[in-house]
């Protein structure tokens, strides 16, 4: 039997896990398993991870210790992101983690996670020779890439993450007109900061309203995406093989923004396609991605379902 390697991505929404073998090169994925905990809930600046979320978080991971010693993983790298960076309490969370799991986690740099996520995004992208702006939006930050036939060419994490925006801004069921106003607002600041900082490098045209997708291509992967991509086909079940590749227009984007935006909680629990767990993020999660086309002109975005986990096994 091959070798099988483990990689856990503990994200300040998500956990996941995929245990995967790897067979010339790529990764032949054996177990994938993803748990909503939302690590960041709560979280105060002050005192850091709630407890009632680290519970929920470590109970998950409890579960991923039992799955890697039944499918006798050879070696196991589990890594944290955004909320648990800031936490002030980290140290004792992880500490936590590794007396009940026995798993060692380490702290990851918003740099090393777009690194990272990069490698994974580019193992299964055919587009990805071109200039790409790659998104990977998380719970508590988002990551911008900008890569030039498959190169790096600038990385940067910004504090803009679909929990906190939740938190901070949607309070109504639904979110009222100037709820979510105010929350694109705050992504729209950041998107143009970010856009004149990014024209500095050369990388896009800044004269260009729209992007030529034969030259210049925008990237999405992560929760949000892979579930808008899931909406827009009607899946019932998801398949990472419909995902990959996939491409989403503009105007789809906004009109999935907007009906999820103006329909209450309960009713957006009942389209199987939206991800349980993730009926109320969508929103600021949509809201980045249509934000982002808008700011730099892409009129479509190809959809990635691999990332920092297949990354992670890469490296």
């Amino acid at each position: 039997m091959r070798a099988r390697y483990a990689s856990i991505d503990i994200g300040t929404n998500t956990l996941r896990l995929l245990i995967a073998e790897i067979v010339n090169g790529k990764l032949k994925p054996i177990f994938l398993k993803r748990t909503i905990t939302r690590l960041g809930g709560d979280y105060k600046e002050e005192l850091g991870i709630a407890a009632t979320a680290q519970e929920r978080t470590i109970k998950a991971l409890e579960f991923f210790a039992e799955k890697i010693k039944e499918y006798d993983v050879k070696e196991v790298k589990a890594v944290a992101t955004s909320v648990v960076r800031r936490a002030k309490n980290k140290k004792e969370f992880l500490s936590k983690v590794l007396e009940r799991t026995g798993v060692e986690v380490r702290v990851i740099s918003g740099d090393e996670e777009a690194r990272l996520s990069l490698l994974g995004v580019l193992s299964v992208i055919r587009d990805g020779h071109k200039k790409c702006l790659v998104v990977d939006i998380g719970g508590g930050s988002t990551e911008f890439i900008a890569t030039d036939a498959g190169k790096m060419v600038g990385a940067w994490s910004m504090e803009m993450g679909v929990v906190h925006l939740t938190e901070n801004y949607l309070k109504t069921d639904p979110p009222t007109k100037r709820e979510l106003n105010t929350m694109e607002s705050e992504i729209e600041r950041i998107i143009y900061d970010l856009r004149f900082t990014i024209y500095d490098l050369g990388f896009l045209n800044p004269k260009s309203e729209i992007r030529n997708p034969e030259s210049e291509v925008f990237i999405g992967t992560a929760g949000t995406i892979t579930t808008l991509a899931a909406i827009d086909q009607g899946l019932e079940k998801y398949d990472p093989e419909k995902i990959n590749n996939y491409v989403i227009r503009y105007e789809t984007v906004k009109r999935i923004y907007r009906h999820l935006a103006s329909i209450p909680l309960q009713k957006r629990e009942e389209i199987l396609s939206l991800e349980k767990g993730r009926e109320d993020i969508i929103i600021p999660g949509a809201a980045i991605v249509l934000k982002t086309m808008e700011g730099f002109g892409f009129d479509s975005m190809t959809v990635s379902d691999a990332g920092l986990l297949e990354g992670i096994l890469f490296r």
